[in-house]
């Protein structure tokens, strides 16, 4: 076993956290010693991953950042880098084929996983249970991040990632082009923020269809839909109630007899209101009577700088894709 994370902090250097998702990506830059890291954290930002028929540009924005932190931050010599990455492991082909430049590049050890992983490190400070990450997509694991890997969702906003930013703005615009097209009168204030925000409906296919970051996009008329619900829009409140009654049922399916009882969520729709929130609680509390639902000691940024320190200190549970990789 390695050093303890005791003694790693004693040690001078600092540690990498970079969370890459689908709406934007953030790195975060702290001293290794826990005790300086309050008050010390750099932050970064980088553009989201898109995807092509070559699959996700999740590697190439993961290189970027490293190289702006070592040009902008030439002082500060690392000494683990962690990585969360949306659909780490089903649109890149060979993470692990990676490992090696991004570590030259790093000039210190790197382990990437999931982004779920760096999710349930953020909420659960790497204690065994369920979380469930919901941004632009949405995607639950439990583990105890030794011997139990249970990953729910996480498929793509085509055909999953049910509750999500991107499924809340789907089924915004559906109720929105029902009542554009005269199939129903509910949803006026829906088609009103749509054509504000993509203008006239015809126009709506070219612009979603055709792009590799469709997922970020229609993330970004989740905002609307929840500011709607907010003011008491009947079907946008509808909308995110269902999503947080989904997200709940993605939460409750991670849950795995083996680890304890207990789920969090975490993600920036947990901040879309009341409607997500209170539907999220009182459907995880019918559906797992048993379990409690801790409030998230961080988010996923926070839990890919854990893995950084956990990789500077040696102490990274195995690689094990596909979840993990070192």
């Amino acid at each position: 076993m390695g050093a303890t994370l005791q003694e790693t902090s004693k040690r001078a250097g600092w540690v990498l956290g970079i969370d890459i998702g689908g709406s934007g990506s953030r790195a975060a830059l702290e001293p290794i010693d826990r005790g300086a890291a309050s008050g010390a954290r750099h932050l970064f930002e980088a553009g989201p991953v898109s995807i092509s028929p070559g699959g996700s540009s999740a590697l190439p924005v993961i290189a970027s950042l490293i190289e702006r932190v070592r040009v902008e931050r030439p002082d500060a010599t690392l000494a683990g880098v962690g990585v969360g990455a949306t659909g780490l492991a089903s649109l890149v082909v060979s993470p692990a084929a990676s490992l090696a430049a991004l570590s030259a590049a790093a000039g210190a050890p790197v382990a990437l996983a999931i982004d779920a992983v760096t999710a349930h490190l953020g909420a659960l400070g790497g204690s065994a249970g369920a979380v469930v990450a919901v941004g632009t997509g949405s995607i639950a694991i439990g583990t105890d991040l030794r011997e139990v890997w249970r990953r729910v969702g996480g498929w793509g906003h085509l055909y999953d990632d049910r509750g999500s930013g991107a499924w809340i703005g789907i089924e915004g615009l559906k109720a929105a082009i029902q009542t554009h097209d005269g199939v129903t009168t509910d949803a006026p204030a829906l088609l009103s923020a749509a054509v504000s925000r993509f203008g006239p409906a015809p126009t709506w296919p070219s612009q979603l269809y055709t792009r590799d970051d469709r997922g970020a996009v229609l993330a970004g008329f989740a905002a609307d839909v929840a500011g709607l619900a907010s003011v008491g829009d009947a079907v946008a409140t509808r909308i995110m109630s269902t999503a947080g009654a989904l997200v709940a049922g993605t939460l409750a399916a991670a849950l795995d007899p083996a680890l304890p009882a207990r789920g969090a969520g975490v993600g920036g729709v947990f901040a879309s209101g009341a409607a997500f929130t209170s539907s999220f609680a009182e459907e995880f509390a019918r559906i797992a009577p048993d379990a409690t639902l801790v409030e998230a000691a961080g988010g996923p940024l926070d839990g890919a700088v854990e893995l950084a320190r956990l990789v500077a200190a040696d102490e990274v549970v195995a690689a094990h894709p596909p979840f993990i990789w070192r």
